[in-house]
């Protein structure tokens, strides 16, 4: 009956993991799709609240560990059991990271004051963030069900998102030559192409994090990259 007991604990404790992950994962989603709106609109306001938003973001990676390190402390689970707290507490470190990426986004925004906002590029940012988004989404959904195709659905996909970025790197390169006015708005907007290409390094995190608690062992193949290599070389921090 004692083992009985401490299954049934042993399962809420998690159930009560997954659903804060899944919370915390909402709370990224927005702030990505918030973190870019600003920026295309130039809403300051929204920018200053995803920057809010982190410390949220942050409180609730502390609460997934604290709460995973406890579990562990009280049921001590072995293999699988162990694998899902393990993966938790990976999945929030790299929501965490998401949001710190959408908050400085969300700082730009205040500091992007050109008048120039050439369409093309505007929609270029707008369809990386529309798919990098659409992997978050579907890798945390994968998380949640436990679904392995979805999850290296995602994990092979990283490529197209690292070509669309080359490709606004490369736009950003041509307004910049043609007109020096032009150079603060594209650096601008080429972190932010970057920022966006990085939550997409994140949701191909987790997704090798999902192949990890169901196969019980690390993704050995390489991963999927696009050729990035000269946008890396010039942008600073990579």
């Amino acid at each position: 009956m004692g083992s009985e007991h401490t299954a049934k604990a042993f399962d809420t404790d998690l159930q009560e993991l997954t659903r804060l992950v899944a919370e915390m994962g909402g709370l990224a989603e927005r702030m990505i799709v918030e973190s870019v709106d600003a920026l295309v609109r130039h809403d300051v306001a929204l920018g200053q609240r995803v920057v809010a938003a982190d410390l949220e973001i942050d409180n609730m990676q502390r609460i997934i560990e604290e709460r995973s390190v406890t579990t562990i402390a009280r049921r001590q689970p072995m293999a699988v059991d162990l694998r899902e707290i393990v993966g938790a507490m990976r999945v929030a470190i790299d929501l965490e990271r998401i949001g710190d990426l959408a908050k400085n986004m969300g700082k730009r925004v205040a500091a992007l004051e050109s008048d120039f906002h050439p369409l093309k590029l505007i929609r270029g940012l707008e369809h990386m963030t529309d798919l990098v988004q659409q992997q978050v989404k579907t890798v945390l959904d994968a998380y949640t069900a436990h679904d392995l195709p979805a999850a290296m659905g995602v994990w092979k996909g990283d490529e197209e998102v690292d070509a669309i970025c080359t490709s606004l790197f490369r736009e950003l390169l041509t307004y910049m030559m043609e007109d020096p006015r032009n150079i603060s708005f594209c650096i601008h907007l080429m972190f932010c192409a970057k920022n966006i290409e990085r939550i997409g390094d994140h949701a191909t995190n987790i997704a090798e994090t999902v192949f990890y608690m169901i196969e019980g062992q690390q993704i050995l193949d390489k991963r999927p990259k696009g050729d990035t290599t000269s946008f890396a070389a010039t942008v600073p921090g990579t």
